[in-house]
């Protein structure tokens, strides 16, 4: 694993966001189209498929880093992206959830 600085580190953005709405992508078997609140509304692409189903995410809240540069996956650009954490052979995977219900678009650090 190779280390960054912590100024590197201060350079991302962490918000809290609420997954609003989950929609399929024609094609893909592995992810899902995303839209979450992160106090202004964006459009992830995310990986997350094979773990959760669309009704298991909607509402939730989670970890996003907000101020990745877009990338289009399967034709849709993705404006951020939603944590998670997995086994190394990605066997199980968790999206990285909040235990407190606070406001979309705080400052995670």
């Amino acid at each position: 694993m190779e280390n960054i600085s912590f100024n590197d580190f201060k350079k991302l953005e962490l918000k809290v966001g609420e997954i609003k709405t989950v929609e399929d992508i024609e094609g893909a078997d592995k992810i899902y189209q995303l839209m979450v609140d992160i106090g202004e509304e964006r459009k992830l692409v995310a990986g997350i498929k094979p773990w959760y189903s669309k009704e298991e995410l909607v509402g939730k809240k989670v970890a996003v880093v907000a101020n990745l540069e877009p990338k289009t996956i399967r034709g849709v650009e993705s404006h951020g992206m939603v944590l998670a954490a997995s086994t190394a052979d990605r066997s199980a995977l968790t999206v990285l959830t909040l235990d407190k219900d606070l406001p979309n678009g705080s400052n995670i650090s």
